[in-house]
């Protein structure tokens, strides 16, 4: 009993772990700021993902009303020249607004702040980059993220339970580990794939997008566990080892920053390419 309130609640809190990572660490999730600049505060969020039917808002939230702002920005990867776009001011808040893109197509900007002669620039170092989409159907999207989740719920539960000895219960979580994981990302992920980007696989052997192959090899990990764990019984732990080093490599999948090297419009071309999105920060300043 304690052996099993221990599995579960380890799998909770790793489960909830690797959420929050893969939400704060990958290209989409925005560049928070706070700056002072001639001792006005600034701050605000710089998106990094936006619907491919509508023009992308920039906002600063500047109560200084002698605080300017303007964005430069240019589509990417390419050697354009710079746009510089000046921030309206609408009350405590400066405003402007990127114009939309085709689906997959990237723009990187940089906002300059500025007051009495003084200077900032966000962020400091790389430009953001935002990536535009298709819009995915809401249902979808839940169904495909929760079975995600639990599926890295079931993976950790079923690891530990080989590691700590466990016996009865690898056969069944091996194999709603595998359920879950085809379900969430062999099914479900080209689905939300084709709403967002017009394609439902941009992995190997058709390209090299890192989601779609990570979620391939975690998917097929789980089925040899749970082929080889389909003999476990009361004190026969077959196959334990297997999903040891299943979870281990799902960790490791998890691990990895979601979309970094996803779909992307080749402004040339016009065709989509998988491109590394440069990673930056959540939070600068």
């Amino acid at each position: 009993m304690k052996r099993t309130i221990l599995v579960w609640s380890v799998s909770f809190f790793m489960t909830l772990a690797f959420l929050v990572w893969q939400k704060v660490s990958g290209p989409t999730y925005e560049v928070r700021f706070k700056e002072v600049i001639a001792g006005a505060r600034v701050s605000g969020e710089l998106l990094r993902t936006h619907s491919i039917n509508g023009d992308m808002p920039v906002t600063v939230h500047a109560p200084d009303p002698v605080v300017t702002a303007e964005v430069q920005w240019r589509r990417y990867p390419t050697e354009d020249a710079w746009e510089h776009l000046p921030m309206q001011r609408d009350g405590e808040v400066l405003r402007a607004v990127l114009p939309r893109q085709k689906m997959a197509g990237k723009l990187e900007y940089h906002v300059h702040i500025s007051k009495d002669g003084k200077s900032v620039e966000v962020p400091k170092h790389e430009a953001a980059v935002a990536r535009y989409k298709g819009d995915v159907p809401s249902l979808v999207l839940v169904f495909h993220v929760s079975f995600m989740i639990i599926g890295m719920f079931f993976s950790t539960s079923c690891g530990l339970t080989g590691l700590l000895g466990g016996s009865a219960a690898l056969r069944p979580l091996s194999q709603l580990t595998f359920l879950f994981l085809l379900l969430g990302g062999c099914i479900l992920g080209p689905i939300v794939q084709k709403y967002a980007f017009d394609a439902y696989w941009t992995g190997w052997p058709l390209g090299s997008d890192w989601t779609d192959n990570k979620l391939a090899v975690g998917a097929l990990i789980w089925l040899a566990a749970a082929w080889r764990c389909r003999g476990a019984r009361d004190g026969r732990p077959v196959g334990r080892w297997w999903a040891v080093v299943a979870m281990f490599v799902v960790f490791v999948i998890y691990g990895i920053p979601h979309s970094i090297h996803g779909s992307t419009l080749d402004y040339e071309t016009g065709e989509h390419i998988q491109a590394l999105t440069r990673l930056l920060p959540a939070r600068i300043g």
